[in-house]
């Protein structure tokens, strides 16, 4: 046994769940396991988050601070920070993923984003004073730059063989940094940063906005109100009809008819274009450093989104960019020896 199964193993017959039944749940980007927990009638879900990779504590303040809101984050039945270990609620199985797997569009489809939407909704009419949760950091410029850069920090050298020359790196910079600025409308908010249907779950009886379970925010930030609804309307892992993605950003601007919808619509188009440089960086970098390479498959869908987002004026300087420097032919999944490229 490794020295951490016997760390695990430990925090659990602390805490009375030794012996139970442990189930392999499906895992994400990052270094995160989960393994769901049976012992009698009991069910909890066991994160295990090593570090220095992983750090539970933004899990645990952003979790309390959402149920204080009235949003349904797991409950933290115990924690061993130092350890990177927490015991959860188990809210079930009905990932919108699989609901939406299971029932194909229509009418599940519309529901599901009617209801991720109306959470975005009652989360940003809070007031920025209180909505933010205590420590989490800004998203500002430097923030978004150095996520904007994962794109020529690992996508760049697996494509052409080697790192961008620092001319070409510092002009990258320069046309991020430009249309930043638009990002800026309207007051901030708390943004959960990875808003999408892999992370929510449709749990029953609840009511209102407490029926979608929120399972991935310890990456949440202070931040544009426009970034949790662009990232569950630009999912890089599922085609959503432009129509539909209109049809919910209606919904959402209906609750706030005094929203400028010019500015939030250049704010949503410029963390879109930032949000699919960065997801282009991870995907690769996966693949790359981490010997994952199931997340490239996603990667042309990825660009689409990127190149939509950039035909909008606001992305002049950093469309620009890419248009000179990374050719029509690149723009596809890159080559990584983990997939046997």
């Amino acid at each position: 046994m490794t020295d951490r199964a016997e760390l695990i193993d430990s925090f659990l017959a602390a805490r009375g769940w030794d012996g139970a039944q442990k189930t392999a749940l499906a895992g994400d980007a990052s270094f995160r396991r989960y393994e769901r927990l049976t012992l009698g009638d009991r069910g909890a879900v066991l994160m295990d988050a090593p570090p220095p990779e992983e750090d539970v504590d933004a899990f645990v303040t952003v979790a309390l601070h959402l149920k204080s809101l009235g949003f349904s984050a797991p409950d933290i039945l115990a924690k061993d920070l130092e350890n990177g270990l927490l015991l959860l609620e188990d809210l079930g199985d009905e990932t919108y993923t699989r609901v939406l797997d299971a029932e194909g569009g229509g009418a599940a489809e519309t529901g599901l984003y009617e209801l991720a939407v109306d959470v975005l909704i009652e989360l940003h009419r809070i007031d920025p004073g209180r909505v933010v949760a205590p420590g989490v950091e800004d998203y500002d410029d430097g923030k978004l730059l150095e996520e904007a850069l994962l794109l020529v920090d690992w996508t760049w050298p697996a494509v052409f063989g080697g790192p961008p020359g620092d001319d070409v790196r510092g002009q990258y910079q320069d046309a991020w940094l430009g249309v930043f600025p638009a990002v800026r409308y309207g007051p901030e908010t708390l943004v959960l940063s990875d808003y999408h249907i892999d992370n929510l779950m449709l749990l029953g009886g609840r009511e209102g906005v407490s029926r979608c379970g929120l399972l991935d925010f310890q990456d949440a930030v202070r931040g544009p109100g426009a970034y949790d609804l662009m990232s569950l309307l630009e999912d890089a892992r599922r085609d959503i009809d432009e129509g539909f993605r209109q049809a919910m950003r209606e919904r959402y601007y209906a609750a706030f008819p005094d929203l400028d919808r010019d500015a939030f619509e250049t704010a949503f188009r410029v963390l879109a274009a930032q949000r699919h440089a960065k997801v282009i960086g991870i995907f690769t970098r996966l693949c790359v450093r981490d010997g994952k390479p199931d997340y490239l498959t996603h990667i042309p869908r990825v660009w689409r989104l990127l190149e939509a987002a950039l035909e909008h004026p606001a992305l002049a300087p950093v469309a620009k960019w890419f248009e000179t420097h990374v050719a029509a032919d690149k723009r596809t999944i890159p080559p990584c020896p983990a997939a046997g490229a």
